[in-house]
């Protein structure tokens, strides 16, 4: 699976962006789709991930409430809906493709496929 991040940028506290990722090379719907994020000298951490039918989204907890994942199976696309933006929400965000459940525990799919990466910036 190949993955292609967009959506990032610069956006003051408080306001929203929607990241998107689009896939190709496989089939989309027989994938979990996941969105991770890392700042500078720090992991990259789970943000959210979504099922491969689109039922079923967790989140980590920082992002309850504020994010969304949501995916459109016809069009291949996975994407993170973010609100009420804080300034340290700032990182690079990559999406993720796995064919397990790994990334619903918030963990790093250990066969997973990752896209480049999109920052996105929170000024306060």
């Amino acid at each position: 699976v190949q993955l292609q991040a967009s959506g990032g940028g610069l956006v003051q506290a408080g306001g929203s962006l929607r990241l998107s990722c689009a896939a190709s090379g496989r089939t989309f719907s027989n994938y979990a789709m996941g969105w991770f994020r890392q700042a500078p000298g720090k992991e990259r951490e789970f943000v959210a991930a979504i099922s491969p039918g689109g039922g079923s989204a967790y989140y980590t907890d920082s992002v309850k409430g504020r994010f969304t994942i949501f995916r459109d199976n016809a069009k291949n696309m996975v994407y993170l809906q973010m609100n009420s933006l804080k300034p340290e929400d700032t990182a690079v965000y990559y999406c993720a493709a796995e064919r397990g459940g790994t990334m619903y525990s918030g963990n790093l799919p250990p066969r997973g496929y990752w896209g480049q990466g999109t920052q996105v910036t929170v000024s306060s």
